[in-house]
């Protein structure tokens, strides 16, 4: 059986902890992200960074052109960024619609032509509440989608599913990963904002590890 695995990565620090888990699991990574017009490509030039110096393959592919069909979400309409937690009932307008959909269908098709059998993402525990498309039964139902839509059947592989974010880092942090080499904030800004749900899940992550976030904060 192949050896390859396509690692969708956006640049954050959940699909850099996955990259990074099926480098030590010995695949043959391929890294793919995509710029569906959200907000900034600051995450996509950090991903492209990180790629080039490790010497993975890595395709960034422009869908910005379904922007519209995605729309209402303030990672990629003119809404403003809400603050705070993720519990927080405001945080819904992050939700991009059905986009890890979208995202993985190009990434099998992606592992299809490269016949690798394994498509890897960053679906984790802490984002169960708030997008449904990291929730354990959108991966299993994908997953029996995934291996029936085409001859060559292509497996999603979530290492982090049931792991918290504090957990992913752990995790990292084992594989001694430097965590500057990430971007998670919503906004694009020069340093990161320290008060959208993203920073506050990361911070708290980093909290939680008793370790100090490598990243500058505005705040």
């Amino acid at each position: 059986m192949s050896n390859k695995a396509v690692v969708v990565y956006s640049g954050g620090m959940d699909s850099y902890t996955v990259l990074h888990t099926a480098l030590a699991e010995g695949k043959e990574v391929y890294a793919l992200s995509f710029n569906y017009g959200q907000r900034h490509s600051k995450e996509l030039d950090v991903a492209a960074a990180v790629c080039a110096k490790h010497g993975i393959p890595h395709k960034i592919v422009d869908i910005s052109a379904i922007n519209s069909l995605m729309a209402g979400s303030s990672l990629t309409s003119e809404i403003d960024i809400p603050e705070g937690h993720y519990a927080e009932e405001s945080m819904k307008n992050t939700v991009v619609p059905n986009r890890n959909m979208v995202l993985l269908s190009m990434a099998i098709a992606y592992a299809v032509s490269l016949e690798a059998p394994e498509v890897y993402y960053g679906a984790h525990s802490g984002d169960h509440h708030i997008y449904p498309d990291c929730r354990p039964e959108f991966v299993h139902a994908m997953n029996a989608v995934s291996k029936i839509a085409n001859y060559e059947p292509v497996e999603i592989v979530t290492p982090f599913l049931n792991s918290s974010k504090g957990e992913i880092l752990a995790a990292g942090l084992a594989m001694n990963l430097d965590y500057s080499d990430t971007w998670t904030c919503y906004n694009g800004r020069e340093k990161a904002c320290g008060k959208c749900g993203a920073c506050n899940e990361r911070l708290e992550a980093f909290t939680e590890q008793g370790v100090t976030d490598p990243l500058n904060y505005e705040v």
